[in-house]
């Protein structure tokens, strides 16, 4: 086997290669691990609800203890990376596919509310 054939079988076996655009309509579950100046470590149940798709863009919505928050997201071009951002937030959403049912998500704000936060979701 030549060094061609491999270097493909590698792309395609990681993803790096994807022919379609992956769907993401849903709801996601998952425990979300969160670390603020505010309130310290916590850890609690997350559910967001993806409700739209149109190729690479998504929006969806959230309920936290403050309320509930729509959001408007993107698939990168590799089919695995996603970004998401609410409009009454200052931070915003970076997350991967990992597999056909299962998201990562991590949420970065900075500033005088600095929080970080991490969760795997699954889609039931």
């Amino acid at each position: 086997m030549n060094i061609f054939y491999l270097i493909l079988i590698f792309f395609l076996s990681n993803n790096v290669i994807a022919d379609t655009i992956p769907d993401l309509i849903g709801e996601w579950y998952g425990k979300n691990n969160t670390y603020s100046e505010l309130k310290g470590l916590k850890t609690w149940e997350k559910t967001i609800n993806i409700t739209q798709q149109n190729d690479r863009r998504f929006k969806g919505n959230f309920t936290y203890s403050d309320g509930t928050k729509n959001f408007y997201g993107i698939i990168h071009p590799d089919n695995i990376t996603i970004t998401w951002v609410a409009s009454n937030s200052r931070g915003y959403n970076l997350g991967k596919i990992l597999e056909k049912n299962k998201i990562s998500a991590c949420y970065v704000e900075s500033g005088i509310d600095a929080t970080v936060g991490c969760s795997e979701l699954t889609r039931k």
